[in-house]
């Protein structure tokens, strides 16, 4: 009798941007986990490796900037001769930064929207002719496109057409059987803040997020990964959707 039990996602073949570190990352391994072989993306090579030894002999991590054509295209290349096709499609590379609006800078604006704008969408254009029929693309938005929230206008903005975009390609995807979706994280505790101000600021950062939001904590990045897979496989009759992963902070 054979009792080998099969993950869920055995065989699957699925592509991550922006999956070196947090949710991308977490994603990665719930796959990887179920048995899923996966590619992810990041800009820093040192972050990569960490990662791929994270997640083993199932995983391939590429150097790769999401606000460059030729990157994208270079990584449509790398998917066809490592994976043919593939089953989803996670879009999740972007970056963001604080600063007033009387500050932005033209530089910084393009740099926003290149990466959290521009890259998104042309990936899921040069990736659509890998997609299996059924597949999933889940692109990562942000409450931050339906609150004011102070000091990421740029961000906000960048989130906010990534939102539209999302109902665009849904639609035009939909003769070739692909669902298009978002996840749409609030506060999620994933480590960066640490990485961005002192310790000390960071957990009084986190400690007001936690009391500001109806659940009165933050986000794990696996609730994150969760709400991804499930847009990505199981929402079978859903496409052109956003889904809040934010404690509440955007619906009460």
């Amino acid at each position: 009798m054979n009792t080998t039990t099969k993950g869920k996602y055995e065989g699957k073949r699925v592509v991550i941007t922006g999956g070196s570190s947090g949710f991308g990352l977490e994603t990665a391994k719930l796959l990887v986990d179920e048995g899923a072989y996966v590619m992810i993306t990041g800009r820093n090579q040192a972050s990569l490796d960490s990662a791929k030894k994270q997640l083993g002999s199932n995983a391939i991590a590429v150097v790769s900037d999401a606000s460059k054509l030729n990157d994208i295209n270079a990584l449509a290349d790398r998917v066809k001769s490592e994976f043919g096709k593939i089953d989803a499609l996670f879009v999740n590379a972007g970056v963001t930064s604080f600063v007033p609006f009387e500050s932005v800078t033209e530089e910084a604006y393009d740099e926003i929207l290149a990466i959290n704008t521009k890259g998104p969408y042309f990936t899921v254009q040069k990736l659509v002719p890998l997609l299996n029929e059924g597949s999933g693309v889940v692109l990562t938005t942000s409450v931050a496109n339906v609150l004011g929230i102070p000091l990421i206008s740029t961000y906000a903005a960048s989130k906010a057409a990534l939102r539209s975009i999302t109902r665009s390609l849904a639609r035009e995807l939909l003769p070739r059987k692909i669902r298009v979706n978002a996840v749409s994280p609030g506060p999620i505790d994933t480590g960066i803040l640490e990485k961005s101000i002192p310790a000390e600021a960071a957990e009084q950062t986190k400690a007001q997020m936690s009391h500001e939001n109806p659940m009165l904590r933050l986000g794990e990045p696996r609730e994150v990964a969760n709400a991804v897979l499930f847009l990505a496989f199981d929402a079978t009759y859903t496409t052109g959707a956003e889904f809040p992963v934010d404690g509440g902070g955007s619906q009460i």
